[in-house]
């Protein structure tokens, strides 16, 4: 199951061997899926934490859900919610799911030996958190006075990012604490 079927394809090099690639059906490649690229991403990043002198403390934060329903973003979806909602109120996407996956398992391979090595790893997960809370994104409003010209204007909801005060004060609520417990 790919993320956006038909979408764009990927194909995927390393040191200038093709490994396979992502979404490819024409082409004599191995699939590789979009999970590949991000956990070798991933890996390569969660390395260089463990590998690194830094002494300060290091955050990940897990990928945060976008809500939009009756399509994503590039079909028309919207993100109309207005309140939080409970778990298991809306059913969490693939992608969001798969992306978390991945990173809950290569940030946990990573933590254990960042603490060998010193360096002070911390997994900061919002992905369940954000999953609660639709209401939190700027929806057609991210663009100031979007309506003004046009009051029946066609907009592209915007169901990813987040709005200001909202889930995001939570969070920073979240990181002091664990900066303030070490």
């Amino acid at each position: 199951m790919h993320y956006r079927e038909g979408g764009k394809s990927a194909i995927y090099y390393e040191n200038d061997t093709i490994l396979g690639c992502h979404s490819c059906p024409k082409r004599n490649l191995t699939e590789l899926g979009f999970n590949f690229a991000y956990r070798k991403a991933l890996k390569f990043v969660m390395n260089f934490v463990v590998s690194s002198n830094h002494k300060g403390m290091v955050f990940f934060r897990t990928f945060t859900a976008d809500h939009f329903e009756n399509g994503e973003w590039f079909s028309g979806g919207t993100c109309n919610r207005t309140t939080p909602i409970k778990e298991g109120e809306m059913e969490r996407k693939y992608l969001n799911q798969m992306l978390r996956d991945i990173e809950l398992d290569e940030v946990g391979k990573a933590a254990s030996e960042a603490s060998k090595n010193g360096v002070n790893f911390k997994l900061v997960d919002f992905s369940v958190l954000s999953q609660l809370r639709p209401d939190g994104h700027p929806g057609p409003y991210r663009q100031f006075q979007l309506f003004a010209k046009d009051k029946k204007a066609k907009v592209q909801n915007d169901c990813l990012h987040w709005c200001l005060p909202g889930p995001i004060d939570t969070w920073n609520d979240i990181i002091m604490e664990m900066i303030v417990k070490g």
